[in-house]
């Protein structure tokens, strides 16, 4: 009679959303590590080492004292959308209302969102490669496949228009994050004209993660939705955690055609039934503060790129990526014969630093290490020449080996 009773297993959508691996694996083994009581400076994460502005904590709190505490509405209060849509028109000049607007649980769930609008289950959704480690699982998450559109570290890991072309025939989205995690690169116009110009003879949706867009050193953001013609196909993911040092708050939203919205309102109000109303509050009260707010909690992510540049720079056992946006570097640290991720389980055990293998960002940065400049100034100075020092000696006995 036991023999066939059977256990239920998870759906195979469930049970393939990691893949062979999520990329985290030398982030959970520093975390441990912490846990168990060892130093390990972190520079993993793209967390802010300052907290979130009491100013923000106080509009938080005093909305939930006045009763901002139980169901808001699905798409969020409209009070946020019209800002979220105010803000979109004023730095994209693309005329945008509060039905283009649905407020999400941070810019993750606004990702998983988009993908659910623009693909069906077995259809191709690409994306470019090197790409935020959760891209691949949101996308095979929805029952789409995941298809990378691999760029070159020569190309300072911008991607070829050529190369996408190659992969769109048949695709039904393009999955594109500029400013970049993680390498801090900016799209250029050429470059998404060029992505434009596919996605529209192919019939495709643009996903557009532009949640690093306040963190510009070198040149501007340009949003992909402003090209002429791209307003009516591209979803846009926008979020107040790095923007604001909101990470913990899950305060995103999600742009786009009207018609699509309404049905991302459906599909919230079946997941995750909205964001709690006196977190949308405190995303208000930030949203409408002088500019000069959001300069001042990106400003240490600018001032700490000019110290991994100077510490990183012409070294012998690494070669530094320019970085002109976010709160990352990418070095490549093939010279030391080691692959990223050897070279960071080396650096943690020996010297208690924590850095991600590029390779958890897919196969163009394979060999390479992306350090999030994410920890005090004096602390990451000697962290990064310790790094540098670590790669210099390996490059040198690499190169003494002799064949």
């Amino acid at each position: 009679m036991t023999d066939s009773i059977h256990n239920p297993k998870a759906s195979a959508r469930i049970a393939q959303i990691a893949g062979d691996s999520d990329g985290w694996e030398v982030f959970n083994r520093s975390r441990e590590m912490i846990a168990a009581g060892r130093s390990v400076v972190e520079l993993t994460q793209g967390e802010h080492d300052i907290l979130t502005d009491p100013s923000i904590i106080d509009a938080m709190e005093a909305s939930a004292r006045a009763g901002a505490t139980g169901y808001a509405p699905v798409p969020g209060v409209m009070r946020l959308r019209q800002v979220v849509a105010d803000r979109l028109t004023e730095r994209t000049g693309v005329t945008t209302g509060p039905e283009n607007v649905m407020i999400t649980p941070g810019g993750q769930s606004a990702l998983f969102a988009a993908h659910m609008a623009a693909c069906d289950p077995g259809d191709r959704a690409l994306f470019i490669d090197p790409y935020y480690a959760t891209y691949p699982g949101t996308i095979r998450a929805t029952g789409a496949n995941a298809v990378p559109v691999v760029t070159r570290p020569e190309d300072g890991f911008q991607p070829r228009p050529a190369d996408i072309a190659g992969l769109a025939t048949g695709a039904r989205s393009l999955l594109i994050n500029s400013p970049n995690n993680p390498t801090g690169g900016v799209y250029g116009r050429t470059v998404l004209e060029g992505i434009a110009e596919i996605v529209t003879r192919n019939g495709m949706w643009l996903i557009s993660d532009e949640v690093y867009d306040t963190q510009v050193w070198d040149g501007s953001h340009l949003s992909s939705r402003a090209l002429p013609g791209m307003t009516e196909r591209t979803l846009v993911v926008g979020s107040m955690s790095k923007s604001h040092a909101m990470t913990g708050s899950r305060v995103g939203w999600i742009v786009g055609p009207a018609p699509v919205i309404a049905n991302l309102i459906d599909l919230a109000t079946v997941t995750t039934y909205g964001v709690p109303g006196f977190l949308q509050d405190a995303a208000v009260f930030a949203l409408t503060q002088d500019r000069s707010f959001e300069e001042t909690i990106a400003a240490p992510f600018r001032r700490r790129r000019e110290i991994a540049t100077r510490i990183l720079g012409q070294r012998q056992g690494l070669r530094l990526h320019k970085a002109s946006a976010a709160m990352y570097v990418m070095v490549d640290v093939r010279a030391t014969g080691l692959s990223g991720e050897d070279f960071a389980n080396r650096l943690l055990d020996d010297h208690g630093i924590a850095v991600m293998p590029g390779e958890s960002f897919g196969l163009a940065t394979a060999g390479h290490l992306r350090i999030a400049l994410t920890v005090d100034d004096a602390r990451l100075e000697a962290a990064l020449t310790t790094l540098a020092e670590m790669a210099d000696a390996l490059a040198r006995e690499a190169r003494a080996v002799p064949g």
